[in-house]
Formats: structure tokens, C-alpha cells, sequence
């Protein structure tokens, strides 16, 4: 089963100093037929104006990856961490019991953009955890750069707590990329840059599909820079 969502149906915020895009409810965007895809909880495509970002604000019993699409991301939070990061950089934080954080754009002209990956954690109550890495832009090119699973499984720099396992490529246009998605298993693709044909579907920068039970190839049109989170699948759909 394979749905298409495109951007232009996303939920947007506008506060100024940050616009948002939303892939599922969020803030004051609320769509009862989509509030998350299995674990994923929150996709939030994040644009934050120099010198601008997000004050110090508690989190708890959420996994969150942030990437880093353009710009600079600085992170700040209640267990002593302090770090910036770079394109193609992810940082990740285990909110679990409670946990203060700022994120913020430095810069003093340049726009960043990021996307926040909120994931439902595998249960209530783990101790709160942070850790970044700054992967090299080509270790994507051309393949699926893992970035987080769940699994233990040590070809993932990151480990999060939930069966999820979390990629980035880039690809130049008119090469093609596959991508497997196994029994009671689904996946989540969203288009960062470039544009694609998925499933004779041509996807344009910041669209995203889902798909269930079901292999796809990724074709690039333009060069496209793509992400993907593959997960169980949830027996109970979007609540």
C-alpha cells in the first residue's frame, strides 16, 4: 500500500523568525486522519531565521533526531551538552524522564533549515540521553547512509529505543536507488531537496510517501537528497 502525500496539503506555521511545515499534526495544526505513522510521531520541516531559534523547554518520553539540511544548529540542553552542527550532521536526544534543551541558529545571515524526527519511544521512563554525529556528506551519495535504528545493529551510528531504522541518501539525477520494505514492515520517505519517481509517482522537494509492505525504487529526476525511516508495521493505523 503506497500513499502519496504532497507538501502543499502540509500543515505550515509562520512565527516570524520561524516557518515550519508540518508532516503530521503538530502546534496548532491538527488533522485527525494524520497524526502519525506508526512510531513516527512528529516530522517537522523547520526553517529558523539568524540569530533566532528555540528557547530553553522540557521534553520527556520522546526519541528526536534532528538533521541538519542547511546552515548551523546549536544544541544546549540540561545534561551539560553544548554542540554545533553542520549539513548532513545529526544530533539525537532521548528526552525519556525529562530533559531542558535549546536549539538555536547562530548565524548571523544564514538561514538553517532541520528537520525535527520525533519517535515514540518503546516505552515510558528511559534514562534521558544525548549524542551527535557529524557523518561526512559522501558516505550518502550513491547508497543509504544508515543513521538510527533500535536494533543494536553497530552498522547504526545512532541508537534509539524503537524498532526504526532511520536512512539518508543523495543520488544525481537520473540514477536510481532501491530500497526494500519487508513483511509487516512500512516505510516513510520524504524528499528533501531535488525531485523523484517513486511508485509512478513524481515527488518534488518536500513531499513524502507512505509504504507499506512494499519495495520501491527511488529515481531521481534532479539530484535528490531523500530520507527514510523503515519501521514496524502498526496494526492499528494513525490514531
Amino acid at each position: 500500500m503506497v500513499r502519496y502525500l504532497d507538501s502543499d496539503n502540509f500543515g505550515t506555521s509562520n512565527l516570524g523568525w520561524l516557518f515550519s511545515r508540518f508532516h503530521f499534526s503538530f502546534a496548532g495544526y491538527y488533522n485527525p486522519e494524520n497524526i502519525r505513522f506508526g512510531a513516527l510521531r512528529v516530522m517537522n520541516d523547520d526553517l529558523v531565521k539568524p540569530e533566532t531559534g528555540f528557547d530553553t523547554h522540557p521534553h520527556e518520553n520522546m526519541e528526536i533526531i534532528s538533521y541538519v539540511v542547511d546552515g548551523r544548529l546549536t544544541h544546549k540542553d540540561s545534561m551539560g551538552n553544548e554542540h554545533t552542527l553542520e549539513r548532513g550532521q545529526v544530533q539525537y536526544m532521548s528526552a525519556g524522564t525529562g530533559v531542558w534543551h535549546s536549539e538555536y541558529n547562530n548565524d548571523k545571515e544564514e538561514i538553517l533549515r532541520f528537520f525535527q524526527v520525533w519517535i515514540l519511544p518503546d516505552k515510558a521512563g528511559h534514562k534521558p540521553n544525548y549524542g551527535d554525529y557529524r557523518f561526512n556528506w559522501e558516505e550518502r551519495i550513491g547508497r543509504w547512509l544508515p543513521i538510527a535504528s533500535g536494533d543494536n545493529n553497530k552498522e547504526f551510528p545512532i541508537q534509539v529505543h524503537q524498532d526504526i531504522h532511520f536512512y539518508a541518501t543523495e543520488i544525481k539525477a537520473g540514477e536510481s536507488l532501491d530500497f526494500k520494505v519487508g513483511k509487516d514492515r512500512q516505510a516513510y520517505l520524504a524528499i528533501i531537496e531535488g525531485s523523484a519517481e517513486v511508485k509512478g509517482y513524481t515527488m518534488k522537494m518536500r513531499d513524502a510517501m507512505e509504504i507499506t509492505e512494499e519495495d520501491f525504487t527511488l529515481k531521481a529526476l534532479s539530484d535528490t537528497h531523500a530520507v527514510v525511516m523503515e519501521m514496524k508495521k502498526d496494526a492499528t493505523g494513525n490514531d
